[in-house]
């Protein structure tokens, strides 16, 4: 029985949902960098989940369904104020409200195809409204409804905020939400397949999916990078820094990808935002500690940034927590999540891979008194 560490190179499922070929991102066949430059968040929702573009109609329909569901009930916004809320990492209590959703949707044990569309819709729209209330809570402020006529995107940062967001702040979270919809079998959306193999429910597999996120190896990436950058402080500190962590061989998080030889391909869109949003709040300097740092490691190494190194500095520059990096991460990925885990209901097989014994054999047991 051969073995993969990491299960690396191994290839688990078919999907139609999104690829990476030749350092090259597709969802359901087009490319991040059409979808980066021209849809809108919610067109790629549609997209994952039914595998097509929507037309004028049924986008407007679309929208109006996730506004409709992006509210949360009392029971959530009372769950927040219930718990030490300054001591609770967001995506703790963002996997702890999702399991709560499905206690109290009629809905949760359907499995009728209908039913999942329907708790797809609430689960997407309902991120966005638990991430900004459980942010707004911490801060002794009351939750935002969200407001009629704004996007996903805007929506979601009016919730955040209280106030209306300029168009570049919409355009910037909007880019972040499409970049990181879905990403192929990564640790989340394989962790969300294997429970929903098992015939869970829509709420289990998210919950689960959650959990593999909130590990720095995989979702905590750009807050760590946040806080690399603001541990530097100024830009002419960030090569001898650099320099002294590679001496010391610790990791520098933001740079390389396990998938990608040649680059990440959704890095370049977030390195725009960051310069043009650094540029117009007077941030300039986490930009360029950014791109110094990029260059460096680029030089020594080979190794480009991914598309977590400028995420950092675009959320930061929008005025937004580090620690709600990741939920955002999430609020991103439901999309991607549930469309993998309607893909498995679809054409449904208990994951079940094997193990290699590597421990010891031939061992007998002896009595208590004579060990």
């Amino acid at each position: 029985m051969s073995t993969t560490k990491g299960l690396e190179g191994i290839v688990a499922a078919e999907s139609k949902i999104s690829s990476i070929i030749n350092d090259q991102l597709t969802y359901v066949g087009y490319t991040i960098d059409d979808l980066a430059e021209h849809a809108s968040f919610e067109e790629v929702v549609f997209l994952l989940w039914f595998k097509r573009l929507p037309n004028k109609n049924e986008l407007a329909k679309f929208d109006e369904e996730l506004f409709e569901n992006m509210t949360i009930s009392n029971a959530i916004v009372e769950h927040f104020k219930s718990y030490d809320i300054h001591n609770v990492h967001p995506m703790a209590a963002l996997r702890t409200a999702i399991s709560l959703l499905g206690l109290y949707d009629s809905e949760a044990d359907d499995m009728s195809d209908e039913a999942n569309n329907r708790k797809a819709i609430r689960l997407q729209a309902k991120v966005a409204a638990i991430v900004s209330a459980f942010s707004r809570i911490r801060d002794g402020k009351e939750v935002v409804q969200p407001k009629k006529g704004l996007s996903y995107a805007a929506n979601f940062l009016y919730m955040l905020n209280g106030k209306e967001p300029i168009d570049l702040e919409v355009e910037a979270i909007n880019k972040a939400l499409v970049l990181h919809a879905d990403h192929e079998l990564n640790a989340s959306t394989f962790t969300a397949r294997v429970c929903v193999a098992t015939l869970s429910d829509i709420y289990s597999g998210i919950t689960s999916a959650i959990s593999a996120l909130k590990g720095p190896l995989h979702g905590g990436a750009n807050e760590a990078v946040m806080n690399m950058l603001l541990e530097i402080g100024e830009v002419d500190n960030a090569i001898p820094y650099i320099k002294d962590k590679m001496a010391n061989k610790e990791k520098i998080m933001g740079m390389g990808h396990r998938v990608y030889k040649t680059g990440d391909p959704r890095a370049k869109h977030l390195k725009k935002m960051s310069k043009e949003l650094t540029a117009r709040h007077g941030m300039e300097k986490w930009y360029e500690m950014s791109i110094k740092i990029e260059d460096y490691i680029k030089e020594e190494k080979g190794l480009p940034a991914n598309v977590d190194f400028y995420s950092a500095s675009v959320y930061h520059s929008l005025g937004i927590k580090h620690d709600l990096y990741t939920p955002i991460f999430a609020m991103s990925r439901f999309s991607g999540w549930i469309a993998h885990i309607l893909e498995q209901y679809e054409n449904n097989r208990l994951i079940r891979p094997r193990a290699e014994y590597v421990g010891p054999q031939n061992q007998v047991y002896v009595d208590i008194n004579k060990r």
